[in-house]
C-alpha cells in the first residue's frame, strides 16, 4: 500500500481505506475464482493497482466524465481508477461472467458508487464515453474496431476523447497505422523495474456514431 501513497500522496482518508482493502478482497475472492495469478496477489499493488493508475499520470478524468473499461478482467484498470476519481463514472465490461462476479463483489466491498458492470462483449454494449481504457486485451487494430463507435463526439478534457491503453514492449509495428498515437513510458512516472517496458498509449479517436 505504501507504493500507492508514494506516487499519489494526496489521497483522501476514504481513498486510502479503499486502496488498503483491495489486497484482502482480491486474496479472498481469488481463492474462489482465480482472476489474478497466484504469484501476483502478493504484488497486487505494484503489478495491478499502480500499473492501472499509470493512466492517471496521463489523464485526470473530470467530474461527470464517463469511462469504459473493456476486458476489465478482475477490475483493472477500472477499479483503481474509480477509487482515484470518485466523481467520474466507470463502466467495466468483460465477456467472462465469473470475472464480473468478482468485480461486483470487490465494488460492493469497497462501497464504490461510481462503477457499473456488464457481462458481455463490448460490441453488444450500448452507449458512448469520453474515454475507453484497457489493459492489453487485443492488438490495437482489433481493439479500435471493437470500440470506435463508443466514443463521444464532444471532448471536454485536455486530451481529445479516445483510448488510453496499457501496453508493453516494442509497439512500433502495432502502432504503424496509427500516426496520431502518443506513447507515455511509465518509467517517466515510476522508478520500479517492473515498469521498464510498460506504457500508456493514447489514441485520439474521431467520432463514429
Amino acid at each position: 500500500m505504501d507504493i500507492i501513497t508514494k506516487y499519489f500522496p494526496n489521497l483522501t482518508e476514504e481513498q486510502i481505506a479503499q486502496f488498503s482493502k483491495l489486497k484482502d478482497l482480491y486474496k479472498d475472492w481469488n481463492l474462489k475464482i482465480n482472476v489474478v495469478s497466484r504469484k501476483d496477489i502478493d504484488e497486487i499493488y505494484l503489478r495491478h493497482v499502480l500499473h492501472s493508475l499509470g493512466i492517471a499520470k496521463v489523464m485526470k478524468f473530470q467530474e461527470g466524465a464517463h469511462v469504459l473499461d473493456v476486458g476489465t478482467g478482475g477490475g483493472f484498470p477500472g477499479i483503481p481508477l474509480a477509487i482515484l476519481f470518485p466523481e467520474t463514472q466507470f463502466h467495466l465490461v468483460d465477456s467472462i461472467g465469473k470475472k464480473i462476479k468478482v468485480v461486483d463483489e470487490v465494488v460492493l466491498g469497497l462501497g464504490l458508487t461510481n462503477v457499473k458492470t456488464t457481462n458481455d462483449r463490448v460490441e453488444n454494449v450500448p452507449g458512448q464515453y469520453d474515454f475507453i481504457v484497457s489493459r492489453a486485451v487485443a492488438q490495437m487494430e482489433t481493439f479500435v474496431r471493437w470500440v470506435r463507435s463508443h466514443i463521444k463526439k464532444k471532448s471536454t478534457h485536455e486530451l481529445k476523447n479516445g483510448l488510453l491503453y496499457l501496453k508493453g514492449g516494442d509497439l512500433t509495428e502495432e502502432l504503424a497505422k496509427f500516426s496520431s498515437a502518443q506513447i507515455y513510458n511509465l518509467t517517466s512516472y515510476y522508478e520500479e523495474d517492473f515498469f521498464e517496458t510498460k506504457k500508456v498509449v493514447y489514441l485520439p479517436m474521431k467520432y463514429k456514431g
